[in-house]
Order: C-alpha cells, then structure tokens, then sequence
C-alpha cells in the first residue's frame, strides 16, 4: 500500500499519461498508462535493453518503423476461442495487423545489433497463410468478396439480374405515369422497391403501400408487377447472408485454431508498441540511459542538470517556465541526506524529482540528466510527501506524518508475524536481523507538525533509524540541529537549496556540502520590519545562531566563487580549443598550399628539361647529318650544349637568405603570432614552434624573422650537362657524351621495327637490339597497336631480360601504345 501512496505523492500515473501519448496503438497506450514496476535488476536490464535498441532504430533514417495496420485484436480472439463468429472488419484488422506485426520483425531482423529485440521476436509466427485467404476472402472495406466461394459469387448475379429487372419495369411504369408521381424517382422502403405516387391518383397504379408522407399527400407504393420479383429479390438477398456468414465462419474456426499464436502476437506486438513509446519519449526528455551503480561497494550517484519530467512537460506543452537543473551529487559513504532551505525553494521538488527518476530507471527509460547518469537500482522507492492531515481519521498533520512513516519501516522491514503496532501503547522492539534492502526513502518535512524540541529529537532518531537500516534516506527540514549531523556521523551529507537574498527569491539551485541558513530576520528586515523588533529579534537567535549563519554565508561565497573560477576555465579551455583547431586548420591549409607549389614547380622544371632534351637532340642530329663531323663542328656543338645548360638551367638558381635556429622568436605568417622555435629540420625544411600552450609543426615558409627576413626556398639544381668531344674519336664519326644523368634520346640505332613479325619471331630481333643500345641506355621498340598481342610478347620477353630495368609506352607525339621505349642496365 505504501508504495501505490508512493506513486500518488510522485505523480507517476501523470507521467504514464504522457508516456502514452508516444504509443503507435490502443494496447501500447493502455499499457504504457499503466507500467509494471519491475522487481528485479535483471528485469530492469532487459527493459532498458529494449529501449536503447528501439532509439536505433528511431533514429536509423533508413528504418522504416511503423506500427500502421496493427489493432487491438484481443476481443476478436476472445470471441473466437467460444465459437463465435467474427465480422468482417474484425478478420481484416486481424489480417493488417499480422502484416504489420511482420513488417516490424522483418526491420528486427535487419537490424545488427538488437539482440534482445531478435530473441523477443525469434520464435514469432504471423501466419501469411491465414493473412492470405482472409485477404482473398474480404476486401478493404471489410466486405466479403464475390470470389470468396462459387456460390455467393452465383448468387449475387443472380441478385443484380433481379435488381435490374425491377428497375426496368418502374422505369417503364415512371414514363407511362408521370402525371400520378410525386416525382419521377425510384426510391425503397425496407427492402422492397417503391415509387412516390400522388394520394389523389391512388388508383391509377396497382400495387402496395409501404409508407406514406408525414402530410400524408405522397404515397410510397409498390406496383403489383414487380411484386414477385421483389419477393424473389428478398429470396436472394437471405441466401447471401446465409452464405457469408458461412464464409465468415469458416474464416473465425480458423482463427480460433492458433488462438494461442495469435494471442502471443497480441502481446510481443504491445511489448514492442511500448519499447517504442519508451524510446520516442526518451529521445524526447533529450535523456541518457541510466547506468546502475553497485552503491554499497563505493559507488556514488552521479545525475548532473537533472530536470524533472513533469515540469519539462509543463514548459513544452503547458506554457509553464524554464526548467531549473539541479545536481543530485551522493557519495558512496552517505546513508542520510538532510537538506534545508526557505520555503518555496524547490526542497519538495527536489525529492520528488530524485523519485520519479528513479522510478524512470527502474521501468526502463532514459533519464533527463547529463552524460553519464549513475543511480543504483533501488528495490522499492517509499515517499512521505505533503500533509496526511484526516479529519475522518482524527489524524492531525504530525500523526499523518508519523503513520506514514510507520508503514515506511514496515515496508523496508516487515514486522514479525502476530505482531500488531497499537498506537495507545508502547512499541515492543523489532528485530531487524536482515541485511538492509536496497531503498529509497523520501521524507519531506520530517518531524513537523509538533513542537519543534520533540519534533527535533523524532527526526534526528528516524533519521538515525534510516542510516543504519536503510540504504539511502533523503530528507527535507527546517531543523537546524539536523545540519549538525554531518559533522558527527560520516553517513550524513548536508544539501541546501539556494536563495537570493537581493531579490528575496529562491534560484532553486541545489547545493552539496552547505547547510541551508535561516532567512527569516534578514527577509522581515528588507521587507521593512521595525529596526528595534529585528534587533530584538537577534538577539533572542542569540550570537552562536548568527555565527553559524556567517559561516555558512561565508560558505556559501567561497563555493559560487570557486563555481565562477571553474566556469571562467571552462570558458578558456573551450576558446584554447576553438583556436587550436582554427590553427591546425590553417596549417593544414598552409601544408597543402606548399604541395601545390612543389608540384607547380616540379612540373616547370620538368617542362624545362623537356625543352633542353629537344634540343640537344636537335643539335646531335644535326652532327649525324654531317656524317663525318670535325673537330670544329664538335666545337661547336659543345658551345651550343653549353648555352642550353645556360639558359635552361640558371633560372632554377635561387640561394636561401635566412635559416631559423633554436631559441629564436619567429613570425607565423598565416595567423600573425608570434612563436618561440624549439627545433629545426632543415631536411624537411620544417620547425616545431611554441605558441602559447601548444606546440605547432611550421614551414619554413610559413614564418619570417622579427626583422622582416624570410626564408627562399632551394630548388633542386640538375648538373649541367657536359659534352665534350675527343678528337680521335671524332675522325670515326663517334660522340662521347658524359651527363649526370642519362637523356632518353631516339636514334636509328637505339630503335628496332618488329612490326608484322610473330612474337617467336621477334625475339631474336629485339635481343640483337637490346645487344647494339646498351651503351645508349635505352631501346625504342616499334610493335603497333593492331590487336596488342605482338605488344603483350614483347613486354613479356623484356619483363624477365636480364639487361632490361624497366620499360614504359612510349609518349602520344612519339607513338603512344604503338612503341614500348626499354630502359637498358
């Protein structure tokens, strides 16, 4: 009983109410208005399991998670299972809802991590049979279909035949007699065709009155031809329904045959409907799943900028104000928390939201705190919240309180059997030999109600009480002798709630470790009691009150201090940050410019000695045209060779100006800064740098000297090419050319044509080739593209010569895939 009052005083049936509100069905908002409490962890677990798999698929885009089609069937299959016959719309919600039921599986299953969610649906069946036929057997608006049985189907044409027949005749009827109707309409009284005849003009149509007008001038008559038709109309229509409902029974035996299956279905497709509402609701509170700690092996509660669920509610949809967080901050060691504070200052709400929320955990829902949120799963949650005052009861507040506590301890420990707790004699001790079960207990107000010496000594006992049988008591007072707890017993903790003593208003902000202080003479005095009454008033506190009170005000100063100074590095840590990834991004930027650069430049210099090697190619063919070249033509050809290197070669000339060092104070270019240089890798032509508190890795063309010098960056000079020519040599007609690195230069005899010739037949070609170039260092072999299969040889063969190192298709404006160039060992 305790318990049910526990969740009155918490609201908690207030919040299933909303919960239900994020249910897709009738049987997940009848099950989430009235939410199980589990009993075990393991429970617990399970359901949070359920919840945190269905948030993935609520937030998977690519989920389709849908609940259309699925009813409330239960009824139905009530019905079923005694032999009655089910309606049409009944079997068609049956059918949607085993469509739907497998369309929920089907995402399940695709799912690739849901474990609890597969292992719920694993064994489910949905009968796509008995979807089927239902489907077959009754259409969209729950109607039976004509191809439900060859009879319903030959009686309904034999029905329309009738209909048609009737309708010819009073059409015939309507032209030969329209000045006797009322007007020209065919129109039915029951079941029986009828014609809106004039009462003046009764006679002239034979037949039968059905009905007649409220002014009794109109008569609604059927003409005697048509009568039999009619009777045999109504023959037909009773064989309809005598067959569809055979169809329908047939249909609901059916049903009844795997009422238990359906049944199941029933109950896995509410369990999901209400992981679902949990999961909308949670993703809703934007909250985090709790996180059970073990908090008597030293664990602490931890729940920062924890909100109440009811009044989130209230500010989203009921235009109510700002929630206030609050910290719920318990260590490992505490068994009783007292806290104290003004009136109005949020003490009530603050046990309440402590309940609720750990009500939340235990059914499975994510708790509106931040990350992570740490509260042990308590086996029972017992409130004494508000006044029990009964006049019915003769019970006054403090009696009230009392009662309810007694049930309390009852609870926690129920009484040994035979005992019964008379309230007009004395209390024989219990014996508490059990192991303290895992609670929370909320006290609100605890010994009020009476004078307050007494009041106070009942407190400080139960509380004494709690500590030592109980696993967490949290507690509200205005008795200042509870603050004093803490300071001899280590399993008390103080909490306040705050208050502005400008605005005389509470900020409702929840503070740990700092009693709260009495504010009753400071708040008479601003509101403008008499200077004499306050003084007097103070002094009856007496000196050590208002001691107590400057030290918890002096408390008070040193925490919020100690708050601004954390927020202040908060801040500064979070703009350090800011600004370090502004700082890597522009280095990132800066690394990749320099790519670009050195690629831009290798591309220039590569056009360069493109350039040259065009013509120093020309100047070595213009001495092979000569045929036998002289001494002086070899001159010349070296002045001309020389001149090239000149021209091509002095541009890349550049001589670095500045260099930094190690302990230099430098400038970075990209952010205006300036930095300490710690080392330097002149290879790399990077340094590492200090700004600040962090280390920074720059280019050296990232930075110049404070004096405005700026590194040059060295291009990469090739060696001159040297030709020289020796005079004996060039009486044979040969040119010696030393270069420090080989210029890939195409002559006649450093090129073979093997085009046309069968790769066997190549072979012997190409080694002669390869034999005659070596001593130029590359072979250009001419093969054609034709189907490639001479070129596929060929690459073959120089792939395993021994005195081939590499070999490439040779450029577009030298033939392209037409001719493999081979460089030579």
């Amino acid at each position: 009983m305790i318990e049910q009052e526990t969740f009155r005083l918490l609201e908690w049936q207030r919040l299933c109410q909303h919960l239900s509100t994020f249910a897709a069905t009738k049987l997940g908002v009848m099950a989430s208005s009235q939410l199980t409490i589990p009993n075990t962890l393991s429970e617990t677990n399970y359901l949070l399991a359920q919840t945190k798999e269905v948030c993935d698929i609520e937030t998977n885009i690519n989920a389709n998670w849908s609940f259309n089609g699925i009813h409330d069937i239960g009824d139905s299959l009530e019905r079923a299972k005694i032999g009655g016959v089910l309606t049409g719309d009944e079997l068609l919600n049956l059918a949607t809802t085993l469509s739907g039921v497998r369309k929920l599986r089907r995402v399940i299953e695709d799912q690739e991590n849901s474990p609890t969610l597969q292992q719920l649906v694993k064994d489910l069946r949905t009968f796509p049979e008995l979807e089927q036929e239902i489907r077959y057997c009754i259409d969209d608006r729950g109607e039976i279909t004509e191809r439900a049985s060859p009879e319903l189907s030959e009686i309904r044409q034999k029905i329309k035949t009738l209909r048609h027949k009737i309708h010819q005749t009073l059409q015939g009827i309507i032209q030969k007699n329209s000045t006797a109707l009322q007007e020209p309409v065919i129109t039915q009284r029951g079941d029986r065709f009828v014609l809106p005849i004039k009462a003046s003009h009764s006679g002239q149509i034979q037949g039968i009155v059905h009905d007649t007008s409220t002014s009794g001038v109109t008569l609604y008559l059927e003409p005697r031809v048509i009568i039999e038709l009619g009777n045999k109309l109504q023959t037909s229509r009773n064989q309809e329904k005598r067959e569809e409902e055979k169809i329908l029974r047939q249909l609901t035996a059916k049903v009844a045959e795997v009422w238990q299956d359906l049944e199941q279905l029933l109950a896995i497709a509410t369990a999901l409907d209400l992981a679902t509402a949990k999961a909308r609701y949670s993703l809703w509170l934007n909250g985090y799943p709790p996180e059970f700690i073990d908090f008597r092996d030293g664990e602490s509660i931890h729940l920062r900028k924890v909100r109440h669920p009811l009044l989130i509610w209230q500010e989203k949809h009921e235009e109510g104000k700002e929630v206030i967080p609050i910290d719920v901050l318990i260590t490992s060691e505490t068994r009783v928390v007292a806290i104290t504070g003004p009136n109005t200052g949020g003490k009530t709400a603050t046990l309440k939201t402590i309940g609720i929320l750990a009500l939340m955990a235990k059914v499975g829902l994510y708790l509106p705190a931040q990350y992570p949120a740490q509260i042990p799963w308590f086996k029972s949650i017992l409130a004494d919240i508000g006044d029990e005052q009964s006049l019915e009861q003769n019970l006054s507040t403090f009696s009230g309180h009392i009662c309810r506590i007694i049930r309390i301890i009852d609870a926690l420990y129920p009484p040994p059997l035979g005992l019964v707790r008379e309230f007009d004699s004395p209390q024989p001790p219990l014996v508490k030999e059990e192991i303290p079960r895992g609670s929370l207990v909320l006290l609100d107000e605890v010994g009020a109600g009476t004078d307050p010496s007494e009041g106070t000594a009942i407190a400080i006992a139960i509380l004494k009480y709690l500590a030592e049988h109980n696993l967490l008591t949290i507690a509200t007072t205005h008795y200042g002798e509870l603050k004093s707890l803490k300071y001899n017993d280590s399993r008390f903790e103080n909490a306040s709630v705050e208050f502005d003593e400008v605005s005389l208003q509470p900020t409702y902000r929840l503070l740990w470790g700092i009693p709260g202080r009495s504010n009753a003479i400071t708040i008479a005095q601003r509101l403008g009691l008499p200077l004499e009454i306050v003084a007097q008033s103070q002094e009856l506190v007496g000196g050590f009150s208002h001691d107590v009170n400057e030290l918890i005000s002096a408390l008070e100063n040193q925490r919020r201090e100690q708050e601004n100074k954390h927020k202040q590095a908060q801040d500064l840590l979070s703009k350090t940050e800011l600004f370090y990834h502004q700082v890597e991004e522009k280095a990132s930027s800066l690394q990749a410019r320099e790519r670009n650069l050195k690629l831009q430049q290798e591309q220039e210099v590569q056009k360069l000695l493109f350039d040259a090697k065009s013509q120093i190619a020309q100047v070595i063919k213009g001495l092979q045209k000569k045929g036998d070249p002289t001494a002086l033509d070899a001159h010349q050809a070296t002045e001309k060779l020389n001149q090239i290197g000149d021209r091509f070669l002095t541009p890349l000339k550049v001589k670095s100006s500045y260099k930094p060092t190690v302990g230099e104070r430098v400038r970075i270019l990209s952010i205006g800064q300036t930095a300490e240089v710690l080392t330097v890798d002149e290879d790399t032509e990077q340094l590492t740098a200090r700004l600040g508190i962090m280390k920074m890795v720059i280019p050296f063309t990232d930075i110049e000297s404070l004096d405005g010098k700026r590194f040059e960056k060295v291009n990469p000079i090739p060696e001159k090419t040297k030709v020289s020519v020796n005079k004996q040599q060039s009486k044979q007609g040969n040119i010696t050319k030393t270069e420090s690195k080989t210029i890939n230069v195409r002559t006649s005899q450093n090129t073979v044509d093997i085009r046309g010739k069968r790769v066997h037949l190549a072979e012997p070609l190409l080694e002669k080739a390869i034999a005659n170039a070596t001593e130029m260092g590359s072979l250009w072999i001419i093969h054609g593209k034709g189907t490639g299969s001479l070129r596929t040889g060929v690459h073959e063969f120089l792939k395993n010569h021994p005195q081939v190192s590499n070999f490439e298709l040779a450029k577009q404006n030298d033939g392209g895939a037409g001719v493999t160039v081979a460089y030579l060992k």
